[in-house]
């Protein structure tokens, strides 16, 4: 039996984290990959194993990530250990930049991605509620959230505006669609 992997993407503030830990509740059988990130440990929003970027480096380099990129002045890697995971049957879900899904495509040919969206008013009230970023900063990450995903990425939008159970509600009938009898 072969496994698979599902990526999420989308804006800051959009949810993903929420979807995610949502996503690996509703479905017993799925798992969240855990990602290395040159961030400070204990910051909150996922379980990551956080390192310096020296050592991410030297990692990178050691090929132990599938999957690594930069974004927001961090780095991001997804442990190469996800192939033999997916190959052994299991269903992870992991954190993706859009920049990546091409790359992730390549590594990954049957991966299902994702899109997470939500109104742009939605977003800057996400954003703002959380704190972690100024005015300026909230009006940049708005301003890429119009960006369009990266031509050929293989995505299912999935809108997030709504009460959350109704977007884990429409991302498991993605997933799992029922069988209509003959």
């Amino acid at each position: 039996m072969t496994g698979r992997l599902i990526g999420i993407v989308g804006p800051s503030g959009v949810g993903k984290d929420s979807v995610m830990h949502r996503l690996v509740s509703a479905v017993p059988d799925l798992s969240l990959v855990k990602r290395t990130i040159t961030r400070a440990p204990g910051l909150g929003g996922e379980d990551y194993e956080a390192v310096l970027e020296q050592e991410f480096d030297m990692r990178a380099a050691a090929g132990e990530f599938c999957l690594h990129w930069e974004a927001h002045g961090l780095f991001y890697g997804i442990p190469d250990t996800v192939r033999t995971r997916v190959a052994r049957g299991e269903e992870l879900l992991v954190n993706l930049s859009r920049a990546i899904l091409p790359k992730a495509q390549e590594v990954f040919p049957d991966l299902l991605t994702f899109n997470i969206t939500a109104k742009p008013e939605t977003l800057a009230n996400r954003l703002a509620g959380r704190g972690r970023e100024s005015e300026a900063e909230i009006v940049k990450r708005l301003e890429r959230a119009k960006k369009p995903l990266p031509a050929g990425a293989k995505v299912i939008n999935l809108s997030n505006d709504g009460p959350i159970e109704e977007t884990i509600d429409a991302a498991i009938a993605v997933l799992y669609p029922k069988k209509v009898p003959l």
